[in-house]
C-alpha cells in the first residue's frame, strides 16, 4: 500500500518477476478492504497515504488479523517507526529503498513464519509458558496468547535459550532476520509488547528480564 503510483508500479514489477502475486492499493481505505478480502500472506504498508495513513491502517488491521506487516517509513522518521512497531508492525524499511532490499526483507519475514520439517510436533514448555513452533501458537497458564509473527519469532528464540542471556544482536539476526543496526529500538519495542501479553511469575516479576548491556533473558523457573 503506497500512494506513489510510479514507485508502486516499479516495486510490483520487481516482485512479480521474483515470483510473488501482488495486489496494490494507493490509499488507506482501499488497503483495508484488500487486507480483509484478499487474505494476503504479507502486507507492505507505507506510513504516508491519503484518506487513512499507514498507522491508522495498521491499527485497524491488527484489530482482527496478525498478518505480517512490513512498514515503509521515511529515513529518520523514528516516531512513526516506533508507533508502528508498538501497534504490531513486524518490521520496517526506511525509504528510499531498492526493490531488491524490499524483496530480501519480505523473504526474511516469510521464511521465519514457515515451519521447517524438523519443527513438526515440537512442544516447548518453560514454566507457565508453552510454545508450539510448527503451529505458531503460544499459551500462558493454558490461555492463548495473541502474538504477531515477529513477536512469536523473538519469543521462540528466548524460549529455546531459556535461562540464558541472548544479546540484542542475536535476537535481531535470529528473530528479525537482519543484523542489528545502531540505535535500532525494534527489539526493545517488540519485547515490551510481548511482556504486556504474557503473565508474570509467582514472585511478580516479568518472565522476560533485561540484562543491562548484555541482552534479554527468559527466566527459567
Amino acid at each position: 500500500m503506497d500512494d506513489d503510483v510510479e514507485l508502486v508500479k516499479l516495486i510490483r514489477e520487481y516482485l512479480v518477476q521474483e515470483g510473488f502475486e501482488v495486489e496494490c492499493a494507493h490509499d488507506g481505505e482501499t488497503g483495508i478492504v484488500y487486507a480483509e478480502s484478499l487474505a494476503p500472506s504479507l502486507i507492505v504498508l507505507d506510513v504516508m497515504m491519503p484518506k487513512l495513513n499507514g498507522i491508522e491502517v495498521l491499527r485497524r488491521i491488527r484489530a482482527s488479523s496478525n498478518v505480517p506487516v512490513l512498514m515503509l517509513t521515511a529515513k529518520g522518521d523514528d516516531e512513526h517507526r516506533i508507533v508502528g512497531l508498538e501497534l504490531g508492525a513486524d518490521d520496517y524499511v526506511p525509504k528510499p529503498c531498492t526493490p531488491r532490499e524490499l524483496v530480501a526483507r519480505i523473504r526474511a519475514i516469510l521464511r521465519r513464519i514457515m515451519p521447517s520439517s524438523e519443527q513438526q510436533q515440537v512442544h516447548i514448555t518453560v514454566g507457565a509458558l508453552s510454545l508450539w513452533p510448527e503451529r505458531r501458537l503460544v499459551e500462558w497458564a493454558g490461555q492463548p496468547v495473541n502474538l504477531t509473527s515477529t513477536e512469536f519469532n523473538l519469543l521462540e528464540v528466548l524460549v529455546r535459550q531459556a535461562g540464558r542471556v541472548v544479546s540484542k544482536s542475536d535476537l535481531s539476526t535470529l528473530g528479525l532476520g537482519r543484523p542489528l543496526s545502531r540505535f535500532d529500538r525494534t527489539i526493545d519495542v517488540h519485547l515490551s509488547s510481548i511482556r504486556q501479553k504474557l503473565g508474570v511469575l509467582a514472585d511478580g516479576r516479568q518472565c522476560i528480564q533485561t540484562v543491562y548491556r548484555m541482552g534479554y533473558q527468559l527466566i527459567k523457573e
